[in-house]
């Protein structure tokens, strides 16, 4: 009786059962009934799909939401964004070689015009994320490539060289020269925010698995989606560990001062103010900086009960090597670049006790995760790490979706912000919010015994706050008692 309803779908979806095997396997009922809606769309019909409603934004707890004392008249980012445009009723292209998928990522350095040096370092990040995405496209082609045309997927490189008008131009180039048909990256987030206002443009679907800013999201285009938790995440538990579980009252934090740095800290700073510990000092760095003496002189002298980091694995080192060498004994926190050999193999011994964030926990138990691993050793010879577990992901989540919508990116687009189920990824479940996020577990990292270990929120008991529906326009305003 199932396999008759889902067969009766299939018809109404444009798919016959007896198409292809492997693709009835990619599409459950739900798909099914989703691509029945948008295929019977013409260009002037916008179809009826469920658009995602969340009860509160981001897991906010109450005590950190921002301007809590004021009743706004609209709340945005709970009702997910709807695709209006005629792109549905766009026809395939009747002869293609190859179905190819965009990537944008930092891979060889530059030189930004803007800060007259190096805007991001985080090469290193962006060629373990072009291993992650370039592993999902031969894998891809090896169970037969695009199913409907029997034609190999293929992977289409740019560089996101630091110059926020040239991320821009990549995308146009790859949209209209190149003829993507979806796009992955990047990592830093004003490149990215810059690249995903192009593709609006262009209406083609990007995807980010290592852009970690919170505010990618709230551009709330309909055409983007993260498939990798933000600092907002991390930043939440972070601060419930230090404050609610901890009880310091003292913290500093040291960061970069690019917009990784500044954007990162920012939950940090803003929710230990709202929980009555503000940061008491807060020092910036310069990329590339080898002496930090000044900075860790001021927070000496601040007497912190524990100092956060936000920035790259190389300065988190150097950082916490002459924190230590300066009398700082307190606990070291930091974001999830420094889980990496870069920072433990310079830190030594003194790497010892250090937390760190993190969005997924890599010693989970899961095949995937252990099948992904394995096929990553043998074709690039060592072990796969945080942003190429992410890229993998989610370039396979659009493969997946261009698999079942087929050669249009509007369709393209809908499969991924109308799925109703978690993506099942490496990383672990990813499931997404209205905004198109990925609300998926955070952890806690700590470096013990020479190895990273991860902890979640009930495995350390740390406590959170309440977390209400965030329908702060109905809400009465918190009164004093």
């Amino acid at each position: 009786m199932i396999g008759w309803v889902i067969g009766a779908l299939f018809l109404l979806a444009g798919l016959a059962p007896a198409e292809d095997p492997r693709l009835r396997e990619l599409i459950d009922a739900d798909t099914a009934e989703i691509l029945r809606r948008i295929n019977a769309v013409d260009a002037y019909t916008i179809p009826d799909l469920e658009l995602r409603k969340d009860p509160n934004y981001a897991w906010t707890p109450a005590d950190v939401e921002p301007y809590s004392g004021v009743k706004p008249y609209k709340e945005h980012f709970l009702l997910q964004m709807q695709y209006n445009g005629p792109g549905r009723a766009k026809p395939e292209p009747e002869q293609v070689d190859t179905v190819k998928i965009g990537f944008l990522g930092p891979i060889i350095p530059t030189v930004s015009v803007a800060t007259g040096g190096k805007s991001h370092d985080e090469e290193a990040l962006g060629i373990k994320m072009l291993q992650g995405a370039q592993l999902a496209i031969e894998e891809a082609n090896a169970r037969g490539g695009y199913f409907r045309r029997n034609i190999p997927f293929e992977l289409v490189v740019s560089n996101d060289n630091g110059l926020w008008g040239s991320s821009g131009d990549e995308i146009i180039k790859m949209a209209y020269k190149d003829r993507v048909w979806a796009i992955l990256g990047s990592i830093d987030g004003a490149n990215t925010h810059i690249a995903i206002r192009v593709a609006l443009k262009a209406e083609v679907v990007m995807i980010t698995s290592g852009d970690t800013d919170p505010t990618f999201i709230e551009t709330n285009i309909p055409w983007v989606a993260r498939v990798i938790s933000d600092d907002r995440q991390q930043s939440y538990l972070l601060v419930d560990y230090l404050i609610r579980k901890q009880d310091y009252k003292r913290i500093g934090i040291i960061r970069s001062s690019n917009r990784y740095g500044r954007f990162g800290v920012r939950e940090v700073r803003d929710s230990c103010r709202r929980l009555g510990r503000p940061v008491v000092i807060e020092m910036a760095y310069r990329l590339g900086q080898d002496d930090y003496s000044l900075q860790i002189e001021r927070l000496k002298a601040a007497k912190l009960d524990a100092v956060v980091h936000w920035g790259n694995p190389r300065e988190a080192a150097i950082i916490l090597k002459q924190m230590r060498a300066m009398g700082m004994d307190q606990p070291f926190f930091s974001c999830d670049r420094t889980i990496s050999k870069d920072f433990t193999g310079a830190a030594g011994e003194l790497a010892e006790g250090v937390i760190a964030a993190s969005p997924w926990n890599p010693d989970r138990e899961d095949p995937k995760l252990d099948r992904f691993r394995e096929a990553f050793r043998k074709r690039f010879g060592e072990e796969p790490e945080t942003y190429a577990a992410h890229a993998y992901d989610g370039m396979n989540l659009l493969i997946w979706a261009i698999q079942v919508a087929g050669l249009n990116r509007a369709k393209i687009r809908d499969v991924i912000a109308s799925r109703t189920k978690a993506w099942p990824g490496v990383t672990g479940d990813i499931p997404f919010s209205a905004a198109m996020d990925d609300l998926g577990e955070v952890f806690l990292a700590r470096y013990e015994a020479g190895r990273w270990r991860y902890y979640s929120r009930q495995d350390l008991q740390i406590p959170r706050g309440y977390i209400p529906p965030r329908d702060r326009v109905s809400r009465s305003l918190p009164t004093e008692d």
